[in-house]
């Protein structure tokens, strides 16, 4: 799945990924930056991320804008 982060707290690791496709909102689950290029995260970043057998949010990994497929973002035309 792909999003954005809605909220991160450092000091705790609660945070809310806004999914891009439907919107809904998943908490971020215990752990879910270990073994991720992450340290921490910030508001608005975007994120690709797997959902836990409880529904929320884990496996972070990177994304950006054509590695999701947003419109206007695809790769470059070739000349």
């Amino acid at each position: 799945m792909q999003g954005v982060i809605k909220s991160y707290d450092p000091g705790t690791g609660d945070g809310i990924i806004l999914c891009d496709t439907d919107l809904a909102e998943y908490d971020l689950a215990a752990g879910s930056l270990t073994g991720s290029p992450f340290r921490m995260l910030r508001q608005g970043q975007r994120v690709i991320f797997d959902l836990d057998g409880a529904g929320r949010a884990t496996a972070l990994r990177l994304g950006s804008e054509v590695d999701m497929g947003t419109p206007g973002f695809g790769p470059p035309p070739e000349v």
